[in-house]
């Protein structure tokens, strides 16, 4: 069984975010592999231990992101793959440099996190598998292999859904689905001899149209200080009225 893992290099989630001529300030920050991609890279290097499995880890981005995947070689992974770009990208673009990065590697399985947790997004991995024509199933907490089927178990707002599929499909995961392990010593060790290749976006020989952004961010702030609350006093009716007023004359919400 192959297995791909789409990671992605983000702020530490520890990071102070700071705003700097309306772009998010880089300078001295920590970047991390991405936590619910964690989660996606345990759950392949699990099934690796159980039934032999190949683990390949894919990232893009600038080149520092070979940090994320030196970590996923650490953790057990095989090998990995580095698409470099430097130029902003959005959602639409990188799903085509995945799928023509991976467009002659036949994977039986896919797995990426539910989100980013630098944008929020949740697009890349599920458009990734409309690029490539397989099913996908979203934030899972369960996955049994058996065969060329797959069982997954799904959080549906507190309950569980269970999703029976065939291989081969695409997932992505988040927390509950196991724990992800801490690279050990000589797991980083050894990741420094796995193979790793690079790629840029002229070897994929994609279209103008292809390689053309969608959306762009036009401005990026913070949100704004919280300010000192209202204790209001007297009796309950008092309260009520005073509150109503500041609802409709400050507030203006009502």
């Amino acid at each position: 069984m192959n297995i791909l893992v789409l990671v992605k290099q983000t702020f530490d989630t520890e990071e102070r975010i700071a705003i700097h001529n309306g772009a998010i300030n880089e300078d001295g920050v920590e970047f991390i592999l991405n936590p619910y991609d964690e989660y996606a890279v345990e759950e392949a290097i699990k099934i690796k231990e159980e039934s032999g499995a190949e683990v390949t880890v894919l990232t893009v981005g600038p080149g520092r992101s070979e940090n994320v995947l030196r970590t996923a070689l650490a953790m057990g992974a095989d090998k990995a793959i580095i698409l470099e770009l430097e130029e902003a990208a959005d959602e639409y673009t990188l799903s085509k440099y995945i799928a023509a990065v991976i467009k002659d590697g036949q994977y039986d399985l896919i797995l990426g996190g539910n989100m980013a947790v630098d944008s929020g997004a949740g697009q890349v991995a599920i458009r990734v598998a409309e690029e490539v024509g397989i099913p996908h199933v979203s934030t899972i907490t369960g996955l049994t292999l058996e065969g060329n089927k797959a069982t997954v178990e799904r959080d549906v707002e507190g309950d569980v859904e269970i999703v029976e599929v065939n291989l081969p499909f695409l997932a992505t995961t988040q927390q509950g689905l196991n724990e992800p392990r801490y690279p050990s010593l000589p797991g980083i060790m050894k990741a420094k001899k796995k193979p790793l290749e690079r790629l840029s976006v002229e070897d994929l020989e994609l279209s103008d149209v292809d390689v053309t952004v969608r959306t762009s961010v036009q401005e990026q702030y913070l949100p704004p200080k919280k300010e000192a609350g209202k204790v209001l006093q007297g009796e309950i009716n008092q309260q009520v009225q005073e509150l109503f007023q500041l609802l409709r004359n400050e507030a203006k919400v009502i």
